[in-house]
């Protein structure tokens, strides 16, 4: 769930922010990408420790 949150908020948010920028379409796509990959990176992270604190392995 946060895998895919992170990776729509993240291409969101790089998608913006390029555009914001003044970044032409591929800068955006790029944008985009890098964000979605490094957010669903980030999202996958948590997931995993959520469920270790959950089922008490820490």
């Amino acid at each position: 769930m946060f895998v895919i949150l992170g990776a729509i908020g993240g291409a969101i948010w790089g998608g913006y922010l390029a555009r914001k920028r003044g970044g032409t379409w591929a800068d955006v796509a790029q944008y985009a990408a890098g964000f979605a990959i490094a957010l669903s990176l980030l999202g996958f992270f948590v997931t995993i420790f959520i469920e270790r604190v959950i089922t008490g392995v820490f």
